[in-house]
């Protein structure tokens, strides 16, 4: 769910029992989900059922994600990430812990499901998730730490779902967090300035990485060339390249303008050509009118003919008896 490359901020057993100070409201700790720099987030048991509680020692941290959270509800059509459940603080062993929860969104993420559905679902996914960045560019965000751990797939029907907006940050601000492997800067150099483009250059990444399940480190400069060579590399891609390309290359204006280059790529992939039945070995049968009287396994129009010519012959027969049967009597009747 979260990055973990950083130490825990807390470590709390599952049973903990977690009492807002403010609203009282009560939380168990089931298990942990995942941390990361500005926190850590556990599955809890609370009043309406499991949820998700991220709590952390910063405030200026959970007041921003929360905020990020909000602005999320009020943008119109599926939401992208969590609801926003409560938000509150916790005294325990002298210490002031900063919480909020938010809605569990269950499912498998992006990677795990498309190894397990098949790649074949990754088009339809993806821009499900353009979809969705386009109402919040709209909105004045940007993702920033987008990559296939953040993202759940949930359903049945299948819908793509985020689970961390930590890394969310305005428009034109410096992103507060990434990934290595989904940053432009990382990669190309280019600017880590909040903007519609940085996102897209991470959703290109994506596409790779679910190519590329394990991923793969930076050779040399670690330019486009290399990105290039990976995307030519892996025929699963060769319907995504051109966008993917763009993305890197930051020639898109809009997460919409990516969504419908994906999707005519799509459309003009060109189907799986599959192979031709091999035709039936039929034998050769001679038209000799010996093979066809002497065969085992006469038609039906020469059973029938037989039949035909068996009756001819026994009504001729039987024609005949009557006939001197008849010149008999007659005979017998002058005598």
């Amino acid at each position: 769910m979260m990055n973990n490359t950083s130490k825990k901020p807390f470590s709390f057993p599952p049973g903990t029992v977690i009492r807002g100070k403010w609203y009282k409201h009560i939380y168990t700790i089931v298990k942990e989900l995942g941390y990361g720099a500005n926190g850590i987030v556990y599955l809890v048991q609370g009043s309406s059922g499991y949820q998700a509680l991220k709590m952390s020692d910063s405030n200026v941290s959970i007041t921003s994600e929360v905020n990020v959270l909000k602005a999320f509800s009020k943008v119109q059509g599926s939401p992208l990430g969590p609801k926003l459940l409560d938000v509150d603080d916790w005294e325990v062993r002298g210490q002031k812990i900063h919480f909020y929860v938010m809605e569990y969104i269950q499912g498998t993420d992006l990677l795990s499901f498309v190894q397990s559905k098949g790649f074949s679902w990754t088009g339809v996914l993806v821009a499900q998730l353009l979809t969705d960045l386009e109402r919040i560019h709209k909105e004045g965000w940007v993702f920033g730490d987008l990559k296939p751990e953040n993202l759940i797939v949930t359903g049945p029907p299948y819908r793509i779902r985020c689970i961390d907006v930590g890394g969310t940050t305005i428009n034109g601000r410096a992103i507060k967090e990434f990934t290595e492997f989904f940053d432009r800067g990382y990669w190309i150099g280019g600017s880590r300035r909040a903007e519609p483009s940085y996102d897209l250059f991470s959703v290109g990444m994506i596409l790779i990485n679910l190519a590329y399940p394990t991923r793969f480190t930076k050779t040399g400069e670690g330019n486009i060339k290399q990105l290039r060579q990976a995307v030519d590399s892996k025929d699963q891609l060769k319907k995504f390249a051109g966008t993917i390309l763009a993305s890197l290359e930051g020639k898109f204006q809009s997460a919409n303008e990516m969504r419908e280059s994906l999707l005519h790529g799509l459309s003009n992939a060109q189907p799986v050509q599959q192979p031709k039945p091999k035709p039936k070995a039929q034998r050769s049968v001679p038209q000799s009118s010996t093979v066809r009287a002497s065969s085992p396994h006469p038609s039906r129009y020469q059973n029938q003919r037989n039949k035909n010519s068996s009756h001819f012959l026994e009504t001729v027969l039987v024609v005949i008896i009557v006939s001197l049967l008849y010149v008999l009597y007659i005979y017998g009747e002058l005598l």
